[in-house]
C-alpha cells in the first residue's frame, strides 16, 4: 500500500533559499511544510530590535547584483531602494584605508603612486617573487602587492580563517574587487540597497500563505518528518545528514558581540574592518547606518569574532579547499545511492558555497526551474 504523505515538499530551512524554493513551489501549486531549527525564519538575513535600532543579527548583508530580474524579484516582496554605494573603511597601524582596494588605497599606501599605470607598475615589481599562483598569499601579491597585502589582507584574512594565507586558496581573494580609478565603492552592481525596515518583511512576504514551524530541528526529529512529505528540500550542511559518516566539512564560525555605545563614538561607517591580527575582532558594524533616515539615541555595533566551526559552533563560510571539495562529493554520491532524487540541496550549506543574496535567489530559482 502506498504511504500517504501530507506535504509534497519538507523545507528544511528558512533562510533565503529555503524561503524562495517554498514560495515558487507553493506557487505552482505544491504544498510545502518549512521548518528551521532557530526560533525565527530569515536565516542570516534576519534583523532585530536592540536598544531602539533594527540589527542584522548575524552580520551586515548589503543586497547587490547587476542582475534585473533578480532585483525586481526581490522588490515584490521588499521594500528596498538603490543606494548607490556601499564603503567601508580598513583599520591597519592605526591608520584607515578606503576598501575595496582602489587607487585611493594604493595612492595611501604608496605616496609617489598616483595614476593607475603607476599603481600597476608597483604591484607588478612587488610580484615578481611570487612562485605560487594558487594560493591566497601568492594570488593576493600578483594582485595588489606585497605591501597592501601586507597591511590590509594578511592579518585580516588569517584571523578570519584560522590558518596562514599560504594556506588558503586562491579563490577566497577572488571575491574582493580591485579598481585601478579612484572608486571607494565596493560594489560595482547596478542595484544595491539594504532595506530600512530590515529583511523580516522579505521572508513575511514569501512564506505567505505557508505553513512554517519554527524551532524545530530536522534531524532530532528526521524519522517523523520524512513521513509527513513527498521530497525534501535541504539547506542545512550535508555532512549532518550523515552524522558526518565520512569525516566533517571545513566551515569557520563567527561570534557577535552586540554594545552600545555613545553616538559620538562613531566609527565614522557602516563597516569597517580591523587587519591587525594582534586586534582580535575581523570588523565592527554601526547598524544604525542601515536606517539614515531614523532618529536614534545611541550607537548599537556589533564586534566579529572569527572562530573555528566546532562543538555547537554556527557553520558560517565554508573553506573550499580540494580536499574539503573532495569530500563534498563524496557526500552528493553517498545521497545519490542512498536517497535518490528525494533530497535535492540548496544554500550555502547544502551546496557547500559561498552564496551572496543575488546567487541564492538565481541558484534556488534555477533548482525550482529544473524540477518542473
Amino acid at each position: 500500500m502506498e504511504k500517504v504523505t501530507k506535504y509534497d515538499w519538507l523545507v528544511v530551512g528558512a533562510g533565503l533559499s529555503g524561503a524562495v524554493f517554498a514560495h515558487e513551489m507553493h506557487k505552482r501549486g505544491f504544498s510545502c511544510l518549512v521548518i528551521d531549527k532557530r526560533p525565527h525564519f530569515g536565516g542570516n538575513l534576519y534583523c532585530e530590535p536592540y536598544n531602539g535600532v533594527l540589527m542584522h543579527k548575524y552580520g551586515a548583508h548589503i543586497f547587490h547584483t547587476s542582475d534585473k530580474r533578480v532585483w525586481d524579484y526581490v522588490k515584490q516582496f521588499l521594500k528596498i531602494d538603490h543606494l548607490g554605494s556601499y564603503a567601508p573603511m580598513a583599520m591597519s597601524g592605526g591608520e584607515v584605508f578606503p576598501l575595496p582596494f582602489n587607487m585611493n588605497t594604493f595612492s595611501k599606501i604608496w605616496p609617489d603612486v598616483r595614476f593607475p599605470e603607476e599603481a600597476k607598475k608597483k604591484i607588478e615589481e612587488q610580484a615578481k617573487g611570487v612562485k605560487d599562483f594558487d594560493t591566497l598569499e601568492g594570488a593576493a601579491i600578483s594582485q595588489v602587492g606585497k605591501d597592501v597585502f601586507e597591511k590590509l589582507v594578511k592579518g585580516y584574512t588569517e584571523k578570519q580563517w584560522g590558518r596562514p594565507c599560504s594556506e588558503l586558496p586562491k579563490e577566497i581573494i577572488g571575491r574582493i574587487p580591485v579598481r585601478y580609478e579612484y572608486n571607494n565603492n565596493y560594489f560595482s552592481d547596478l542595484y544595491i540597497g539594504v532595506p530600512e525596515d530590515g529583511y523580516n518583511g522579505l521572508f513575511e512576504n514569501l512564506l505567505k500563505g505557508i505553513e512554517v514551524v519554527l524551532g524545530c530541528d530536522y534531524l532530532r526529529s528526521r524519522s517523523a518528518l520524512d513521513e509527513l512529505a513527498k521530497r525534501v528540500f535541504y539547506t542545512g550542511p550535508i555532512d549532518a545528514l550523515f552524522g558526518e559518516a565520512l569525516g566533517r566539512l571545513d566551515y569557520r564560525s563567527i561570534r557577535f558581540d552586540t554594545k552600545i555605545r555613545d553616538l559620538d563614538r562613531t566609527q565614522g561607517c557602516a563597516v569597517m574592518n580591523y587587519c591587525d591580527k594582534d586586534v582580535p575582532y575581523t570588523r565592527i558594524i554601526e547598524h544604525n547606518r542601515f536606517a539614515p533616515s531614523r532618529k536614534h539615541q545611541e550607537l548599537v555595533i556589533s564586534m566579529e569574532y572569527s572562530q573555528p566551526y566546532e562543538g555547537f559552533a554556527e557553520p558560517y563560510y565554508p573553506v573550499r579547499s580540494k580536499t574539503s571539495e573532495e569530500l563534498y562529493e563524496k557526500y552528493v554520491n553517498l545521497s545519490k545511492t542512498v536517497y535518490g532524487d528525494r533530497i535535492v540541496f540548496g544554500g550555502r550549506l547544502g551546496c557547500f558555497r559561498y552564496f551572496d543574496m543575488d546567487d541564492a535567489i538565481l541558484d534556488t530559482l534555477g533548482i525550482v526551474e529544473g524540477l518542473n
